[in-house]
C-alpha cells in the first residue's frame, strides 16, 4: 500500500483518537492514544517525534508511531505503534518504526531508543528486531491491557555506543542467567563478568516487617516532586528516564521514603528511588507491596546500575527477580553504563498464552531460573 509518512499535526488529534480506539477499544492504557490534551502537548513538543501514515488522496490516517525522549538522559522510547487493521499487509508497521527511529537518532540527541512489546503475538517482536532493536529481557505481568500481560524489552543504539560500555567485574550470582541470555541473543559480551554470592541474598533474610504494618502513601504530585528533588539533589541519584514520581511510600516511623511512579490504569509501579537507600526498605517489602496493591497495582519494578552490587543485593533479598538488562543505558562522560530491571508481581505468573519468540526465549528461561532460585530454593523442596 502506498502511503505518505509525515509528522503528526494538531488537526490529527481527533482522527488519531479514533484510530487507537478502532484498534484497541477502550483498553489502550497510554494517554497519547486517548487524552486529547496530552496528544496536543506531545505533537507540539520539540523533543517528541510523532509520525503518521496518510493514505494518498484522502489523507486518511492508516498508522501512527511516537518516539518520546528524555533529553537529559539522551534516551528515547518507542511507543504508540498502531496500524489500522485494513492496512496491516505490506509492512507498514515496520516502515513507521524505521522512519521514526532513524529520524530520532539522526538528530544526534539520543544514544539509544527502547521499547516494550506486548507478547500476545510474535509479530511485534520481529518488527522491532528487523529495525535494529536488540532483545533485552522479559517482564512478566508488567501491564494490564487485555488482562494481565507480560512485556519484552528491546533497545536500538546509536553508532559506537555499545563500543564504549564500562565493564563490570562482578555481579550478584542471581543475575548470571540474565547476562548469559543477553550474550546469546544480543551478542553483548559478559563472559568476563564474575558472579559472586552477595551477603544476605535470598528470600527475605532478617527481621521481615509484617504485611499488615501500616505504610503511608502521599500522592500530592507537586509535593512529591519537590520532596524528591530535596532528597536527591544530585541527578546521579535519580536516574529513571521518562519516569517521574507521583507518590511517596513511607512507614509511620519514616525510616525510608520510596519514590514511585504509580499507574493504576496499567496496574504497574516503578520504584524510582529510595531514601536513604535500597537497603533501608528491603526488610519492609511486604507492607510496601500491600500498600501498592491497594492502589490497584500488582506489578513493581526498579532500575539499578549493573555495578551497584549492594543495591541489587538488597532488592534480590526482598524478592525481586532480574527481568531485563539495558546495556549502555547511561552516559557518564564518554563511557556508558549498564542497568538492570528487577521486578516483582503479586499475581500468579502464567506463560501458557504468552507468545515468546525465539528472540526472547532465552530471557524467559533466565527469568524462570531466577524466580525458582528466589521462591523455590532446592533446600526447601521436600521429595
Amino acid at each position: 500500500m502506498t502511503v505518505t509518512i509525515t509528522p503528526a499535526v494538531l488537526q490529527d488529534v481527533a482522527e488519531l483518537r479514533q484510530l487507537y480506539f478502532e484498534v484497541y477499544g477502550h483498553g489502550y492504557p497510554v494517554p497519547l492514544g486517548s487524552d486529547p490534551a496530552e496528544m496536543r502537548r506531545l505533537i507540539t513538543d520539540a523533543h517528541t517525534h510523532w509520525l503518521v501514515a496518510r493514505k494518498p488522496g484522502t489523507g486518511e490516517l492508516a498508522g501512527s508511531v511516537v518516539v518520546q525522549t528524555d533529553p537529559g538522559s539522551r534516551i528515547g522510547k518507542l511507543v504508540g505503534l498502531v496500524v489500522h487493521p485494513v492496512h496491516r499487509e505490506g509492512g507498514l508497521a515496520g516502515r513507521l518504526t524505521g522512519a521514526v527511529c532513524t529520524g530520532a537518532l539522526a538528530t544526534g540527541a539520543l544514544d539509544s531508543i527502547y521499547t516494550t512489546v506486548r507478547v500476545v503475538t510474535e509479530g511485534p517482536q520481529h518488527i522491532v528486531v528487523r529495525n535494529g532493536f536488540r532483545p533485552l529481557g522479559l517482564m512478566p505481568n508488567a501491564v494490564e491491557v487485555a488482562g494481565c500481560e507480560s512485556l519484552a524489552l528491546f533497545a536500538r543504539y546509536a553508532d559506537d555506543v555499545l563500543d564504549r560500555r564500562e565493564q563490570v567485574p562482578c555481579v550478584p550470582a542471581p543475575l548470571a542467567p540474565l547476562l548469559a541470555a543477553a550474550e546469546e541473543t544480543s551478542g553483548i559480551g559478559y563472559a568476563s563478568v564474575r558472579p559472586v554470592e552477595a551477603p544476605g541474598v535470598g528470600p527475605f533474610p532478617g527481621p521481615v516487617v509484617p504485611a499488615s504494618t501500616a505504610m503511608e502513601i502521599v500522592t500530592a504530585r507537586s509535593f512529591v516532586n519537590r520532596r524528591f528533588l530535596e532528597q536527591f539533589p544530585d541527578p546521579a541519584g535519580r536516574f529513571f528516564p521518562l519516569h517521574s514520581p507521583n507518590a511517596i511510600l513511607t512507614p509511620e516511623n519514616g525510616e525510608f521514603e520510596a519514590y514511585a511512579d504509580l499507574d493504576p490504569v496499567t496496574g504497574s509501579c516503578s520504584l524510582i528511588a529510595v531514601h536513604p537507600g535500597p537497603a533501608a526498605m528491603a526488610h519492609a517489602l511486604e507492607p510496601l507491596m500491600t500498600a501498592v496493591t491497594r492502589t490497584g497495582v500488582d506489578y513493581v519494578e526498579t532500575l539499578l546500575p549493573l555495578s551497584d552490587t549492594a543495591g541489587l543485593s538488597a532488592f534480590l533479598a526482598a524478592g525481586f527477580v532480574p527481568s531485563a538488562l539495558y546495556p549502555a543505558m547511561r552516559r557518564l562522560g564518554d563511557r556508558f553504563h549498564d542497568y538492570v530491571v528487577l521486578s516483582r508481581t503479586n499475581r500468579q505468573i502464567d506463560f501458557r498464552t504468552t507468545a515468546v519468540s525465539s528472540l526472547v526465549q532465552p530471557y524467559l528461561s533466565a527469568y524462570l531460573r531466577a524466580w525458582t532460585a528466589t521462591y523455590l530454593p532446592l533446600h526447601e523442596v521436600v521429595s
